[in-house]
């Protein structure tokens, strides 16, 4: 299925990598399934993100990424979702940002999504560490809605809207989600998250057709 789909695609998340480990020869057969530009997000455990609050992380982190590794040059960064309940704490999420750093200089996504998140203090920790911030959908707060952080990496989740996982997006959406897009420079990827009913693959392929038009 994977190799089916990276025929059309060139980007993919894993999120199964949020609830449970991987072995890292199940990572090093997934990267040998796609081709060489293929690339792939790997979303952190929820043992970091929720489970500690990101407060000492450390020997997860070191399994997590010597796990992920086996990706090789196709793991194209890493997405931190965290809790709704999990509110900015500027030295707590600094701590976890160096020590992430520390082990990897793997691009970061974070995906926030209590509103003390969407503050010029948390912009400027997202900038020290050169952490993106995701655009999602739907939006808990306006600027939830756009990509924000180090500009490094564009990252948009959209996970169906009104209901989550389960709404299609129509092409007023999609066009609108086009829109963004072109006006981002560098890498710009676009996940949908509206898996429940099937619409996610094919919101993907309307995606595509409307940014080559």
């Amino acid at each position: 299925m994977l190799a089916r789909y990276a025929t059309r695609f060139s980007v993919v998340e894993i999120n199964s990598s949020f609830y449970r480990p991987h072995k890292p020869v199940t990572y090093a057969r997934w990267a040998a399934s796609v081709p060489a530009g293929f690339r792939f997000s790997v979303k952190i455990p929820r043992a970091i993100s929720h489970d500690s609050g990101l407060v000492g992380a450390g020997p997860l982190l070191d399994r997590f990424l010597g796990d992920a590794g086996a990706l090789g040059v196709k793991l194209g960064g890493l997405l931190l979702q965290l809790p709704p309940s999990l509110a900015l704490d500027a030295r707590r999420a600094a701590g976890f940002f160096r020590a992430l750093r520390r082990r990897s200089d793997v691009p970061l996504v974070c995906e926030p999504r209590h509103a003390s998140w969407f503050t010029d203090a948390a912009e400027a920790l997202f900038q020290r560490y050169g952490v993106s911030r995701a655009g999602a959908d739907p939006a808990r707060v306006a600027d939830a809605a756009h990509p924000g952080g180090a500009p490094s990496w564009h990252y948009w989740r959209w996970h169906g809207s009104p209901r989550i996982y389960y709404s299609d997006y129509d092409d007023a959406a999609l066009n609108a989600l086009a829109a963004q897009v072109r006006q981002r420079r560098g890498p710009r990827w676009v996940i949908f998250d509206n898996t429940a009913h099937g619409f996610a693959v094919a919101n993907a392929a309307r995606l595509q057709e409307l940014l080559r038009a």
